[in-house]
C-alpha cells in the first residue's frame, strides 16, 4: 500500500503530495511524511521544482487542519463522541482534548509536527471547544511551515537515502512526543503544586486572622 502512495507522488508530482496532506488531516490513513521525502528526494533529481512542492504541500495540510478545525466547530460534541466510540480512538481524543484544554495554541502548534499523530484529532477537538480560530489558525501555520520544510527538504538533502531517514526521523518524532508529554507533565505537576501551596497559605492567613 505505501509503494503504491509513493507510485503516485512519481505520477502526479505536488498535487499527490497537496491531497495526501489533505486528507492525512481529517484522519485519513495516508503516508504523508514519506511521501513529502519521496517529493523531495525528486525534487533534487530535478524532478519536482522546490517552489509549487513546499506551496502546495504547506496549502493542502493547512486547507486540511482548517477542515478539521470546522468539522469541530460545527459538529461539536457530537462529533467527539463519535470518534471515541471507537476503543483505539477513545484514548487519543483524551489526548488531544487535555493539550488543546491545557496548552491551547501551544499544543496546535507542537500537533502539527512533533505530536503529528495527535494533530487531525487536536484540529477537531480545537474546534468543538471553542478555541478561538484566528488563534488556532496562527498556531497552526507556524506548526505545519515546519513540518512541510522539515520532510521536503530532508528528502532533498539525503535523496538517496529516503528510507533510511524515514526511519531514522520515526525514533526522532517518537523521542519529542515523549520529551514533549515529559513536559506538559511537568508543567502540570508545578501548577498543581502551585495551587496546594497558594491553598495553604490563605489557609494559614484566615486562621491568624
Amino acid at each position: 500500500m505505501t509503494d503504491q502512495f509513493l507510485a503516485l507522488v512519481g505520477s502526479y508530482g505536488t498535487w499527490a503530495v497537496f491531497i495526501s496532506a489533505f486528507l492525512s488531516c481529517l484522519l485519513v490513513p495516508i503516508p504523508t511524511s514519506l511521501m513529502m521525502l519521496t517529493a523531495g528526494a525528486l525534487a533534487a533529481a530535478g524532478d519536482i521544482s522546490i517552489p509549487p512542492l513546499l506551496a502546495a504541500t504547506f496549502a493542502g495540510a493547512v486547507l486540511g487542519d482548517q477542515a478539521g478545525y470546522m468539522v469541530g466547530r460545527f459538529g461539536g460534541a457530537p462529533v467527539i463522541e463519535r470518534l471515541e466510540r471507537a476503543p483505539s480512538r477513545r484514548a487519543v481524543v483524551a489526548r488531544a482534548r487535555k493539550l488543546v484544554d491545557e496548552r491551547g495554541g501551544i499544543g496546535v502548534f507542537f500537533s502539527t509536527w512533533a505530536l503529528a499523530p495527535l494533530g487531525p484529532y487536536v484540529n477537531i477537538v480545537a474546534g468543538a471547544t471553542r478555541l478561538q480560530w484566528r488563534r488556532f489558525t496562527v498556531w497552526d501555520i507556524l506548526g505545519e511551515a515546519i513540518w512541510v520544510n522539515l520532510y521536503v527538504w530532508l528528502g532533498y538533502a539525503f535523496s538517496g537515502s529516503v528510507a533510511t531517514v524515514a526511519e531514522i526521523l520515526g525514533d526522532v518524532i517518537g523521542l519529542l512526543v515523549a520529551i514533549v508529554v515529559a513536559l506538559i507533565a511537568a508543567l502540570w505537576i508545578r501548577s498543581v503544586m502551585a495551587a496546594q501551596r497558594a491553598a495553604r497559605r490563605g489557609s494559614v492567613k484566615r486562621a491568624t486572622s
